[in-house]
């Protein structure tokens, strides 16, 4: 049936629902604590002040945390609601910059509270595009209205920047301030390509691994499936390598990225994002519709890297 309430849930342990209080849309997770004993405490810790309001904090806010009736080991985690960070597609590589702008710097602080994620790739990243739907979309079939009266409407996100968030905290550790190189058995996430991972059960530092798991992300989404970006490999190569001792910390990674941008003139960062796939008809649409926009943007000297 093609109505709002006949889509169930994609994942069962998530759920979406509507904060009485204000009517804000929200997200519902269940957690059981025996097999994720620290995703609460690290989902709190950046939620909580200080921490919560520091600007480089991309990790998705925790605003309250439910108690299960007569289960100890499950609590429900109320989250915004989120959706991810691909869709809808980028528009201009200035808007795909400050994608990666957010990310760099939310790993960076991630890292400098002594937290690794330990799961830092592509579906463990959403935004929220509150601001960038004209029409509410469904949290089960994003591409349709809320009332699945037809598809949701949208901006660009020169129009209305999102912010982008890291989920999903149920394999992170966090570590004393004195321990700069903690050891963990390897643990498989999302990505099953982590080269330290491979053939072997030594224990590794975390920290490293955040980095390729990030880097990977970037070479898969971007690099490899769009025209453009060839700006980002040698950053990128570097974030993947091999060995995991040769690859940059967070804290390299930043101004590295910050020196890139330097040197990317406004032109290039108002063109258009060109898939690798996309056809003649798809292409000629897409760059009609940019162009509009462009120009527009350029009358109005809207900014070429679109921040919230």
């Amino acid at each position: 049936m093609d109505c709002e309430d006949s889509r169930g849930p994609l994942i069962q342990h998530i759920l979406d629902a509507t904060r009485i209080s204000d009517g804000v849309f929200v997200t519902l997770k269940l957690i059981k604590k025996s097999r994720h004993p620290y995703e609460i405490e690290i989902g709190q810790l950046f939620s909580s002040e200080p921490v919560a309001s520091d600007p480089a904090n991309h990790c998705v806010p925790i605003y309250d945390v439910l108690h299960v009736p007569n289960d100890e080991d499950q609590a429900i985690i109320v989250m915004p609601l989120l959706r991810p960070f691909t869709n809808p597609r980028f528009d201009t590589c200035g808007e795909v910059v400050e994608c990666f702008h957010q990310l760099f710097a939310g790993l960076q602080f991630i890292h400098k509270q002594h937290v690794a994620h330990r799961d830092c790739m592509a579906l463990n990243i959403m935004m929220d595009a509150t601001s960038l739907f004209i029409d509410p979309y469904h949290p089960q079939d994003i591409v349709m209205r809320r009332d699945y009266k037809g598809e949701a409407r949208c901006l660009t996100r020169t129009q209305s920047p999102p912010k982008y968030f890291f989920i999903d905290f149920g394999i992170s550790r966090r570590y004393d301030a004195n321990n700069f190189a903690p050891l963990e058995s390897p643990i498989w996430g999302g990505d099953k390509s982590v080269p330290e991972f491979q053939n072997s059960d030594e224990p590794r530092n975390p920290f490293p691994t955040d980095v390729y798991y990030l880097g990977n992300m970037i070479r898969y989404k971007f690099l490899l499936t769009n025209n453009g970006f060839e700006f980002m490999e040698p950053l990128v190569n570097d974030m993947i390598q091999d060995d995991p001792a040769k690859r940059p910390t967070m804290d390299e990674v930043v101004p590295r990225f910050d020196q890139i941008l330097k040197q990317i003139s406004s032109w290039k960062l108002r063109s258009r994002v060109i898939g690798k796939e996309d056809g003649h008809i798809t292409g000629l649409y897409l760059g009609v519709t940019h162009w509009t926009r462009r120009i527009g943007y350029i009358i109005r000297r809207v900014p070429a890297i679109p921040t919230p």
